[in-house]
């Protein structure tokens, strides 16, 4: 999975357990969220090397009628990277010549994702959601974390209502990649659908199964593409509450596999 979706698609099921509860389409209020989704992946990623990653994203979002403003800064740790090797979020952006490896741990990319709501998925209508996204560079090139460079994304999301508790959901973009001079780094297309599905008893536990993936950001490798499966329970109605998922790595360019535990507060 991209580095952008390991760090937003999980804030994004969660903040979609929230539109899924009757009358959260129709929210007008200002609401702000604030949580974490601690998670861990191991895998070779392309490399002769297994890497460990350890990614903490804390992250906070003001929502208001159909704009979303959600602001994400990550902490970061990792072992088994190779010499020259660098991190792109819980990915990799370049998996670098050497045998050698090494740990660093820091901040990570700051995240800045803006996301207007076209149109709502009700009365038989599709959601169109266009969005764009700003890497700020943040995490250490010297130490392997990031690349020094921001990136710029924009896209769009489609969700929509299939019977009474069935929720498909599309997202494709496009990122601009910041280069460092005489990387062989190139821009690429993001992309992921999926459904999710509320049990319908008491509407608080949504299951959510998708794919994840993109081309890869060094050229020459297989992009990320991955399998993940989510449990969220919101335990207010405002959408407070836990989310729980499991990630399978399908390509040589993702981890093995991934599992994450955290929550959000919705006020």
């Amino acid at each position: 999975m991209t580095n952008t979706l390991r760090t937003t698609t999980w804030m994004a099921i969660a903040a979609l357990g929230t539109a899924l509860l009757p009358g959260g389409a129709h929210a007008q209020a200002a609401q702000w969220t604030v949580g974490s989704v601690p998670a861990y992946f191991t895998g070779k990623y392309g490399t002769a090397n297994t890497i460990d990653i350890f990614y903490l994203p804390t992250y906070i979002q003001y929502r208001k009628d159909r704009l979303r403003i959600k602001l994400t800064v990550p902490y970061e740790s990792v072992t088994g990277l190779p010499q020259g090797a660098t991190l792109a979020g819980s990915n990799l952006s370049t998996r670098g010549t050497q045998t050698q490896t090494r740990s660093a741990s820091g901040m990570g990319d700051t995240w800045l994702t803006v996301r207007y709501a076209a149109t709502h998925a009700r009365d038989g209508h599709i959601g169109v959601h266009p969005y764009a996204k700003i890497k700020i560079a943040t995490a250490s090139h010297s130490a392997g974390l990031g690349s020094g460079h921001n990136d710029y994304e924009f896209g769009v999301g489609l969700d929509g209502r299939a019977g009474g508790y069935t929720f498909p959901f599309a997202h494709v973009g496009y990122r601009l990649v910041g280069k460092p001079a005489n990387s062989n780094l190139q821009n690429i297309m993001t992309y992921d659908f999926g459904a999710s599905y509320v049990l319908p008893r008491s509407q608080a536990n949504i299951l959510t199964a998708m794919f994840s993936g993109s081309q890869s950001e060094q050229k020459g490798y297989a992009g990320p593409a991955d399998v993940i499966v989510a449990w969220n329970h919101n335990v207010t109605r405002a959408g407070s509450g836990f989310q729980l998922y499991v990630d399978k790595g399908l390509s040589n360019g993702s981890a093995r596999y991934g599992i994450g535990f955290g929550g959000q507060i919705v006020f």
